[in-house]
């Protein structure tokens, strides 16, 4: 009940869109896919009343699921604590039975309203269905511990294998289970030893790794050995391979289980059914290879043959990291060698023909050392976040090619590993769960954003500082969720009390223990994290905080049981209730009553309104090119499964670098025509212009002319002298013609505009070369030659827009192209702005997905995605334009709009809103400029005040130095608008409380705070 009422109403932010769309149509979502929970999902939308609650319906799914998870925890802490106390042959007493259930009670109740689990239980994405099966896995191998000694008790071993094998098709992180399940067998069948003990994590490993890296794409990869005997080989159609492969495993199977059974060999008469189970439940990816067989408009990887399919499973197109040994993040490149062949399944000849090799980088082997956590170098910044958390590199200096560079040295690498990865992307997040949140503002070590916190103020002064002192804006944020270390503290006497209780506890502490770590610290370990992810990851990590759960239920019982020893006469069964109850209303109670604003997501459609927004910005039939997964998931979910907007075609420039995604955008879609190509699916095909270099053999060239130079296979147009032959563009500047009649007559442009109309749109390409997707926009540009309106969504980075920024127009939630050049950027941005179409859509046309409700909880992601960076600031714009063009009600209209669906008290001000103020007070509104002033001198005041009463240690740090500069720089600002519009006592007032903590040649050197502002201010 929790999750259902709590359950977000549509779709979510991040992959919860394509999720709920991939299942909703039955599609392929991104690698490595999910079809099982796709398979479900889709069974729980078919229920749905109509096709906008189709989201609603599955994100069910993920509150059901997740309350099966709790109820299956509440078994499993039940078997633990009965082994504890209840001496084998004994008989239960009843305040045993209390106790025992009262344990349970407190575990499962806390991790049902934990912060990460609670997240996951109520959105449309498969970590709740992924905790299920681990929860399920987990309490089958205690269910098989009951029964070990009797007949038939390996059938609990065949369901695990079962279970697991169809876990495969939601998540690959019930795999981690693997290594308890393997203990609890080894404690349970023979005597334990300190060499046993080895053996068997030794075993346990093998096990996980056979399962992972055996039998996933192991299975796979030997049917493209058989694929490729047969059809290449033998000239068979495509397929006959496979098919003969999957014949030819159940024809052994079934052989070897009838042969085992009949000699009565159990071992392996159980070790072969695992095995087949494991596959009926991984068979589930033939529907991802059926689906892309269909061509459906989401087919993500194209995994319609084997060996797409083998890709799309280990997600090739992420690339790898390394693991036990590789390179650090300033190892120099020297060279590339083949990796396993690529094949291209060539419908044409009808075979599958060699089309390149993986590419293996080779560093040089003086920057390379073991266990290596600092190194990706794919982010210019990446060096400089390696060593904020991992110190200034100490290693070996070595001078290449005439460039001196030093290594990281081990311990640079593990203060990395142990600050960054195991500090701040695994500890942070467990004491989240177990002790407290600081707010949900993603932060990156600074003491402001995002820390756990115990709401014991001493404890939180010594790690972040005065925490009373913070901005109310931060302060009043719902995340803001104080435990005091209860459960963290309950969770720590449980964890001895079990390894101390008994011989038998002790080896359950170790199951448990290797639970904790294998779905914690290993995938830490396994996933190797670069700095600055775009999004938190605690999500990762719910396994090990459902394992610390068991030690907190734990933790009630070594209470009940001390109270008993110390009080004497006290009745077991009172003293189980007693305890219940005061753990109950001190952990979970509480934790329910923080945690439930912050995750309470019932009503909230802020999501969907935005995708919605995106579209309606565009023309009819529109090519609407996209980056990120917020930019795209929703839209292909308001797209796909509610129908909105399905003329328009959106664009995802982060996959056009793939050739099925190409494929796709030149295929129809429901009511939109294909994208306009030129290119070939020969020309563009992996290992094809994957990058094209560029070169000044011409001073400019027109953008057909350079894309068919391009696309040509004469030897002129390659450049020679390199490892092979390279594609090219001759020239830096290029020239897409404009038709003015054309842009007129399809609306493009107005009539009256038309005296601006440029005679064509000139880009420069100042980098060395293009990347496919690069590529392909420009193609498309020339290809469509002003036939379709093509859009591009606000809020990429400027390489996204390739220097066609001035040749934006602003029309909602998307800049449209035109051939109109703004040749100066208002307020910051790009483009120019056609006021009638933007008020029309902003005022009329968009929704705003109930974010004006103060029950509706809008979080840092809805906040930033859609709130602030999204819309005030195009508000402010067409503020600006309408008051240039003498429209001064419609100005006053527009800010007083934003101010009404983006509510203050919902997205408190922050310093986007800055120019709010002048515009206001230009406007003749003095009453609601003061007040946007006053909010924004109070938030800035007290991050002053908050700074200047952090100890050095703190108010030294970069972070808090840069927000103490920022504020005074908006005070300064704010001083300066308040003076030119005559608020001369607002502005004394604010001045005064600035100097009661500043000296004025603190602030500024040279000149007194007014006197400086009052220089500055203008325009």
């Amino acid at each position: 009940m929790t999750y259902i009422l709590t359950a977000e109403s549509t779709a979510s932010l991040w992959d919860c869109g394509e999720f709920i769309t991939t299942s909703v149509g039955l599609q392929v979502g991104h690698p490595p896919g999910a079809p099982l929970f796709m398979i479900i999902s889709r069974l729980f939308a078919i229920f749905a009343p109509s096709a906008d609650t189709q989201a609603y319906m599955i994100n069910c799914m993920s509150a059901i699921c997740s309350g099966l998870t709790i109820l299956f925890l509440f078994w499993s802490i039940t078997h633990l604590a009965h082994k504890l106390i209840v001496k084998e042959g004994e008989e239960m007493t009843l305040g045993q039975m209390f106790a025992i259930l009262g344990a349970s009670l407190i575990g499962s109740l806390t991790y049902t309203f934990t912060d990460t689990f609670w997240f996951s239980a109520v959105e449309g994405e498969v970590y709740a269905m992924s905790s299920l099966f681990t929860a399920v896995v987990f309490w089958a191998i205690l269910k098989w511990e009951n029964v070990a000694f009797e007949r038939y008790a390996n059938r609990w071993l065949i369901l695990i294998a079962y279970v697991i094998g169809l876990s495969i098709g939601v998540h690959l992180l019930n795999l981690l289970v693997i290594p308890a399940i393997v203990f609890v067998y080894y404690f349970k069948k023979y005597t334990p030893t300190v060499r046993g003990f080895i053996k068997t994590g030794i075993l346990s490993v093998i096990i996980l790794g056979i399962v992972n890296f055996g039998i996933i794409p192991g299975v796979i990869k030997v049917a493209g050995w058989f694929e490729l005997i047969f059809v290449n080989g033998m000239g068979a159609p495509f397929n006959t391979g496979v098919i003969i492969y999957v014949l030819l495993i159940i024809g052994i199977l079934t052989w070897g289980i009838r042969y085992t059974l009949k000699k009565g060999m159990p071992v392996w008469n159980t070790i072969l059914t695992c095995f087949m189970v494991i596959l009926i439940g991984y068979s589930s990816y033939s529907m991802i290879v059926i689906r892309s067989l269909s061509d459906p408009p989401i087919d993500e990887g194209s995994p319609d043959n084997v060996f797409s399919l083998l890709s799309y499973i280990n997600r090739d197109q992420y690339g790898d990291s390394p693991l036990l040994y590789g390179q650090y993040f300033n190892a120099p490149q020297v060279g590339t060698k083949e990796g396993e062949p690529i094949y291209y399944q060539n419908k044409t000849t009808g075979v599958y023909e060699k089309i390149g090799n993986k590419t293996i980088y080779e560093y040089d082997k003086r920057f390379c050392g073991f266990f290596p956590r600092m190194y990706s170098d794919t982010r210019p910044n990446f060096a400089n976040q390696y060593q904020a958390w991992a110190g200034k590199n100490n290693g070996p200096t070595y001078t290449v090619n005439g460039e001196t560079i030093t290594r990281p040295s081990f311990g640079n690498n593990m203060r990395y590993f142990f600050n960054y990865q195991l500090g701040h992307m695994y500890w942070r997040y467990f004491m989240w769960n177990f002790s407290g949140r600081q707010n949900d503002i993603q932060g990156y070590g600074d003491i402001m954003h995002g820390n756990w916190i115990t709401g014991i103020k001493f404890l939180d002064e010594l790690r972040l500082g005065n925490q009373d002192e913070l901005p109310d804006n931060l302060k009043a944020e719902k995340a803001y969720n104080k435990y005091y270390m209860l459960p963290f503290l309950l969770g720590l006497l449980g964890m001895f009390y079990q390894y101390r209780k008994s011989k038998t506890g002790k080896q359950d502490f170790w199951v448990v223990m290797l639970l904790f770590i294998m779905t914690g610290i290993a995938i830490i370990v396994f996933l190797n994290q670069t700095p600055m992810e775009p999004r938190e990851r605690d999500y990762a990590y719910a396994g090990s905080f459902y394992a610390y759960a068991i030690w907190i239920g734990l933790g009630v019982l070594s209470i009940w049981e001390f109270l008993n020893k110390k009080i004497k006469n006290i009745d077991p069964r009172v003293s189980a209730i007693a305890v219940t109850t005061v753990c109950l209303f001190a952990i979970p109670v509480n934790m329910a009553a923080q945690n439930w604003d912050d995750h309470n997501r019932h009503a909230r459609y802020a999501t969907t309104a935005h995708a919605r927004n995106y579209l309606n910005s565009c023309a009819p039939n529109a090519i609407l090119f996209t980056y990120g997964d917020n930019d795209t998931f929703p839209l292909w979910y308001v797209q796909e499964v509610e129908g909105v907007r399905r003329d328009v075609r959106v664009v995802n420039l982060s996959l056009l670098s793939g050739s099925w995604y190409i494929d796709q955008m030149k295929r129809k879609a429901y009511e939109s025509p294909g994208v306009p190509i030129s290119f070939t699916h020969e020309q563009y095909r992996d290992g094809k212009r994957d990058y094209v270099l560029i070169r000044d053999q011409f001073k400019e060239g027109n953008l057909k002319d350079v894309m068919e130079f391009v696309a040509s296979d004469l030897p002129q147009t390659k450049l020679q002298g390199y490892i092979k032959e390279l594609d090219f563009i001759p020239t830096r500047d290029v020239i897409l013609p404009v038709d003015s009649a054309k842009v007129i007559a399809n609306g493009t442009v107005k009539p009256q505009d038309a005296d601006q109309i440029v005679k064509d749109l000139r880009l420069h390409l100042p980098m060395q070369g293009l990347t496919k997707s690069q590529l392909m926009v420009l193609d498309i540009l020339s290809t469509n030659n002003w036939e379709r309106p093509v859009y591009f969504g606000i809020g990429m980075g400027s390489d996204a827009y390739m220097g066609l920024e001035k040749y934006f127009q602003l029309e909602g939630a998307a800049y449209r192209v035109v051939p109109i050049e703004t040749k100066e950027a208002e307020f910051y941005d790009y483009g120019r702005i056609d006021s009638d179409i933007l008020y029309n859509n902003i005022m009329n046309k968009f929704e705003w997905g109930n974010i004006k409700d103060p029950k509706v909880n809008i979080d840092f992601f809805h906040d930033q995605t859609i709130a602030v960076m999204k819309y005030r600031n195009t508000f402010l714009r067409l503020a600006q334009k309408l008051y240039d063009e003498g429209k001064q009600a419609e100005a006053i209209a527009v800010l007083d709009k934003s101010l009404e669906e983006i509510p203050l008290y919902q997205v408190p001000a922050d310093n986007s809103m800055l120019f709010y103020i002048p515009m206001y007070y230009e406007l003749g509104e003095t009453e609601k400029a003061n007040h946007l002033l006053n909010e924004l001198a109070t938030n800035n005041y007290q991050m002053l005040k908050y700074a200047n009463s952090l100890e050095p240690k703190f108010a030294n740090t970069p972070s808090i130095q840069q927000e103490e500069r920022l504020s005074i720089e908006v005070i300064k600002q704010l001083l300066a608008f308040a003076s030119q519009a005559g608020q001369k006592e607002l502005a004394q007032e604010l001045q005064d409380k600035v100097l009661r903590l500043y000296n004025p040649s603190h602030i500024s050197p040279d000149k007194p705070l007014m006197k400086d502002t009052a220089d500055k201010a203008g325009k």
